[in-house]
């Protein structure tokens, strides 16, 4: 066998592993985050390609979904950065807020080790939006409950994986665990918070340059 077509074939077979292992984490999530972080089954890379994975099909959900089911009212001016946005911030703010939590009460993961957890578990996401876009086209409203009920469920899979994700990865109990998802939210708050005040510091600092450099010109 040529040596291109070995290596391609290994390649292969290592995708198809790691969508295997992805698949196995959403319903073993006590053993798939175990092997997420001691036996090293997952990679930044694939944490990455997950969470690029998510945000496209959110886009898609965003513009695809049936007009029954679809709060955009024109699907021709949706914002992609913005739809992406609101997946890569989240993750992001969580994944620090996170680590700078358990830094403090002695949690065992690394921020390696909580993005790596929080992107596997948002897989339930890519599994149901797009048979959900599908099914928007397919019912009329009065049967739209089953349409948000498999919506919901999504949702509440992965937040479900994420606390599990949070238990396994830093050896918390689920009390601790549901405290440090909470403490999280509020952390990802004020980092928000500090950012915002951080932007504003830095206008009023170049407003304040700019009039004196526009002051300065003026008189000479």
């Amino acid at each position: 066998m040529p040596e291109g077509d070995a290596g391609g074939g290994g390649r292969m077979r290592e995708i198809a592993s790691d969508v295997r292992f992805s698949l196995f984490l959403t319903v073993h999530p006590f053993k798939g985050f175990w092997d997420l972080k001691h036996e090293r089954r997952g990679s930044v890379r694939n944490g990455v390609i997950i969470v690029v994975l998510v945000t496209i099909t959110e886009v898609f959900r965003r513009q695809a979904t049936g007009f029954l089911f679809n709060y955009m009212t024109d699907t021709t001016r949706i914002n992609l950065l913005a739809e992406s946005l609101a997946i890569l911030i989240p993750v992001f703010l969580w994944t620090l807020a996170n680590w700078c939590l358990t830094a403090l009460l002695d949690g065992d993961g690394s921020f390696r080790d909580i993005f790596i957890a929080t992107s596997y578990a948002l897989v339930p996401l890519i599994i149901i939006n797009i048979p959900m876009v599908g099914l928007s086209h397919l019912v009329v409203e009065e049967e739209g409950a089953f349409y948000y009920f498999f919506t919901s469920f999504a949702v509440f899979w992965t937040g479900g994986l994420i606390l599990l994700g949070t238990m396994v990865t830093h050896q918390f109990t689920l009390g601790k665990s549901i405290l440090t998802a909470l403490l999280t939210i509020v952390g990802m708050g004020l980092i928000i918070f500090v950012a915002l005040l951080f932007f504003d510091l830095m206008q009023k600092m170049y407003a304040f340059v700019f009039t004196i450099v526009r002051e300065i010109v003026y008189r000479m």
